[in-house]
């Protein structure tokens, strides 16, 4: 399974201390692996939804140009397997992605987060570096520093590039390329069953690595937001929450989770692994947190209202900060003891209708459903083309480009 150095014969999967090293999986290092994109996700299974929601896409990009996922995590390996089509690597060790990468011809990197690990990965000297991130919110973790490491970074649209250009110094604002959500060109089979009652998501994420990316609203409104919800006349609820919110070690997270699903009994669902684009077609109204889902059902379920959380208590702030919060309902500590009231009025009474459909299109412009992918596709095609033409310009070796030695 693993391999030796063929000069040596010495197992290069130990550390220094002895311990050892998991073994590549997928390639042999060395041996030249097919494929013009890389599709490069370095972070063990927790993680791995960032990935997830991009592989259908990615799917469709391969017809095109030939992906390769490229894992560094063998549990993370394994699930990507078993989850899609696509041809899957495994490269534990900084060695093993060096020699993946330097016998083979790959034209290009995707990066689906900001992760740490992406640094070792950016060390490839002979593919472009392409920042696609693995959602589109107002989150302040939305826009990185690290950024200023790739080629170019594709976003949405222009929500995202007022978002880099209010939060970088020194970000040379030409790579941001607009490609629209593809994964919201995707529709995935309804989860929910048809129903006359009127159904109410709550939506919420998780709450992040540090405080100032924390946005859940869980612990502090969680179980009362469904309690509301129960109380609407008539109305079914759904809870769909993040998937690190189910997995959360986080003592106050746990326990208002499983408060929540106490609470759903009788004809309304916890939908804890469904995916999320698959629940929207059978809801007339979201709750959910500063996160990419709100945007998402903006753009697939324009027409349905909404409500945003506000944990921090700060109006003002969050309508400054988190435009789709202008066209939406705030539940914080003003509303939340009026919410069944506020809930009912609005699923007859969808005030906010308008202010939506402007703000759908300053996060994702004038796209329509299945034309951010055609989009994405073609900006991957220009940055390949850059790519081949910045090389012979450049004059430099072809064999650097070829996967064969010189």
């Amino acid at each position: 399974m693993g391999f030796s150095d063929r000069r040596t014969g010495s197992d290069q999967h130990r550390y220094l201390d002895g311990r050892r090293v998991p073994r590549p999986a997928g390639f042999l290092p060395g041996e030249p692996v097919d494929g013009d994109v890389v599709a490069y996700f370095g972070d063990d299974p927790r993680k791995l939804y960032q990935l997830r929601q991009w592989l259908p896409v990615l799917e469709q990009l391969d017809t095109h140009h030939r992906v390769l996922v490229v894992t560094r995590d063998p549990h993370s390996y394994a699930e990507a397997c078993s989850t899609t089509s696509l041809s899957v690597v495994c490269a534990p060790t900084m060695p093993d992605l060096m020699a993946l990468y330097e016998a083979s011809a790959f034209r290009l990197a995707l990066y689906v987060n900001n992760s740490m690990y992406n640094f070792v990965s950016l060390m490839s000297r002979t593919m472009l570096h392409v920042h696609i991130n693995h959602g589109e919110s107002d989150k302040v973790c939305m826009v990185s520093n690290q950024v200023k490491a790739y080629d170019r970074v594709f976003v949405a649209g222009q929500a995202a590039i007022d978002r880099h250009r209010a939060a970088l110094v020194g970000f040379d604002h030409g790579k941001l390329v607009q490609v629209g959500r593809p994964q919201l060109d995707l529709r995935p089979a309804p989860v929910l069953p048809a129903s006359d009652a009127p159904t109410i998501l709550y939506a919420p994420t998780w709450e992040g690595e540090n405080a100032s990316n924390d946005y859940t609203s869980v612990v502090k409104y969680g179980p009362r937001i469904v309690a509301a919800a129960l109380a609407v006349p008539g109305a079914r609820v759904v809870y769909k929450p993040h998937p690190r919110v189910v997995t959360s070690t986080t003592p106050a997270v746990r326990t208002a989770h499983a408060e929540i699903l106490r609470l759903l009994r009788g004809g309304h669902a916890a939908l804890t692994e469904a995916d999320i684009l698959a629940v929207f077609p059978g809801c007339d109204l979201m709750i959910t947190d500063v996160s990419s889902v709100g945007l998402d059902f903006l753009y697939v379920r324009g027409d349905k209202p909404m409500f945003v959380t506000d944990i921090r208590g700060d109006r003002e702030r969050l309508r400054a900060e988190v435009p789709v919060s202008r066209c939406a309902d705030i539940v914080d500590d003003a509303s939340i003891g009026a919410l069944t009231r506020i809930l009912t009025d609005r699923l007859t009474n969808d005030v906010h209708r308008a202010a939506r459909t402007a703000l759908r299109g300053f996060y994702f412009g004038d796209l329509e459903p299945g034309e951010s992918t055609a989009r994405f596709i073609g900006a991957v095609t220009e940055v390949i083309e850059l790519r081949d033409r910045l090389a012979g310009d450049a004059g430099l070796d072809p064999a650097l480009f070829s996967g064969r030695p010189a």
